[in-house]
């Protein structure tokens, strides 16, 4: 097969599904996974398509390249924040293991929490605080401060990570994307959530719809590693490669 008409299969495919996995276009036109990256590098230099981890997307697909701090993100999506957080917080259980990933999403779980057996582990010393306030057990991982997050990242967090098994945990991610998965900005705080969801035996990610269709710079997890905790969901697509769970406003 020439390379243009590979080409234009691969942007075919990336029309009908807009994305695609580099082992899909390999089984689509046949060719080689060294000659499909060169196709993708190729198309990508011309502007038809955007490389992103594992595969291609079209490119509508936004690419964040900065992240709001705290204060800016509590103002964003409050009530579908609300809504995400309090149906989050009534899949807990008593004598769960929890944990509970920093941000503003998994922030408004807390008022909601009320598993007085349950275990409560977070990275967010905010959350932390706030539960133990109210009388909960929670344990507060170590770890690098990380100011525009306030998240606990780095070697002492993962120590703290690896002394658990947990039974369910609520992470947060900046971008939502059928090929680059679930992503978040930060390579430390992204091997955080990959640890905590592999250790995990129900992992949730919960993001309001601004999340979805949208690439941050590091992939955390595949979109099949986790069930998704949203208030509507902007592209149905995505039922194909996720569980996908919209709880309204």
């Amino acid at each position: 097969m020439l390379s243009v008409e590979r080409q234009e299969r691969i942007l075919a495919a990336l029309t009908a599904n807009r994305s695609a996995k580099v082992s899909d276009l390999v089984l689509l036109t046949g060719a080689s996974e060294s000659t499909v990256r060169r196709d993708l590098a190729a198309l990508a230099s011309a502007g038809r398509l955007r490389k992103v981890p594992g595969g291609a997307s079209l490119p509508n697909a936004e690419m964040l390249l900065h992240e709001p701090d705290m204060n800016e993100k509590l103002l964003l999506h409050q009530p579908e924040k609300e809504a995400v957080g309090r149906y989050a917080a009534s899949l807990l259980e008593e004598n769960d293991v929890v944990f509970l990933d920093a941000g503003t999403t998994t922030q408004k779980m807390l008022p909601y929490i009320s598993c007085r057996s349950a275990t409560y582990v977070t990275n967010a010393y905010g959350h932390a605080h706030t539960l133990a306030r109210r009388g909960f057990r929670v344990y507060l991982t170590g770890g690098e401060v990380k100011t525009p997050t306030e998240a606990l990242v780095g070697m002492g967090c993962l120590e703290t990570v690896e002394r658990f098994n947990f039974t369910k945990c609520f992470l947060g991610a900046n971008g939502i994307e059928e090929t680059a998965g679930f992503t978040t900005h930060y390579m430390d705080e992204a091997s955080v959530k990959k640890r905590v969801a592999e250790k995990t035996l129900h992992p949730y990610v919960l993001a309001d719809h601004s999340k979805f269709g949208k690439i941050a710079a590091v992939t955390f997890a595949p979109l099949h590693m986790a069930r998704v905790i949203t208030d509507r969901l902007p592209d149905a697509a995505l039922r194909k490669d996720a569980v996908i769970e919209e709880v309204g406003v």
